[in-house]
């Protein structure tokens, strides 16, 4: 069906639909072999709060961005290659249901979907495309991850020391390792993670250990899954300005 659709007209018209409506700001989409499978609105988990997110689902692309205007009008487009990505369901908790994890080597983070045949159908169609993908090319799955990064909802306390709470003054911050929720004094070093950055960027002190010490194994159980294994408390939207390349997640 993917091989039939891919220089057809209907599917050249989709996928110049999608580029007009992220405007001169996004990237071209338009490729020979690219076909546009789905689309539509989930809910992503963002540092401060959930956000509905408009989605755009390609045979080798996963594409997103904030809405402006349904249908119409969208910006900070993402780029996300199928070949590097791996999804992992999550369990119904609270208000947060029908969700799953896109785990990639430069970014992790979690979506919801509206219903659960929803979820099913998008990570259906999602793993369907990754495996064609890596059929074709002879590659094998992605086994590196960024840790997806625990909400700022869920820490009202150093998620490392368990003593700083935190405050307009104590602010929090993100260990880019292991996805924690942490105190400036618990989270003073830099690392080089370059599946993530060019330039060193911020550990907790237990994932500086790890890493310094070459223990990556350990220290890799811990990124796995920091998102699952979150403490739950009151919503507190304090945040760190200098926690997320993209301040609006």
């Amino acid at each position: 069906m993917v091989d039939r659709l891919a220089n057809s007209e209907a599917n050249t018209r989709r996928i110049s639909i999608v580029e007009n409506c992220f405007g001169a700001a996004g990237q071209p989409l338009t490729i020979p072999g690219r076909v546009l499978i789905g689309e539509g609105v989930l809910t992503k988990l963002c540092r401060k709060k959930p956000k509905a997110r408009q989605f755009f689902l390609f045979n080798d692309i996963l594409v997103y961005g904030n809405i402006v205007i349904q249908k119409k009008k969208y910006n900070k487009q993402h780029i996300i290659p199928l070949e590097n990505v791996t999804i992992d369901s999550i369990q119904d908790e609270g208000d947060l249901r029908n969700g799953w994890l896109i785990k990639t080597p430069t970014k992790s983070f979690a979506v919801y979907a509206a219903t659960a045949t929803e979820k099913s159908e998008w990570m259906n169609h999602i793993n369907k495309c990754v495996s064609d993908l890596l059929s074709k090319s002879g590659k094998t799955p992605s086994n590196e991850h960024a840790a997806v990064w625990v909400p700022d909802s869920e820490a009202t306390v150093c998620m490392r020391c368990q003593k700083v709470k935190f405050t307009p003054v104590n602010r929090r911050h993100h260990c880019r390792k292991c996805g924690f929720v942490v105190c400036g004094p618990c989270s003073e070093k830099r690392f080089l993670l370059p599946s993530q950055s060019s330039k060193p960027v911020r550990i907790c002190d237990f994932c500086y250990q790890l890493l310094s010490t070459g223990e990556m194994t350990a220290c890799q159980s811990t990124t796995s899954d920091s998102y699952s294994h979150s403490p739950k408390s009151s919503l507190n939207n304090v945040s760190d300005d200098d926690d997320d390349e993209d301040s609006s997640d």
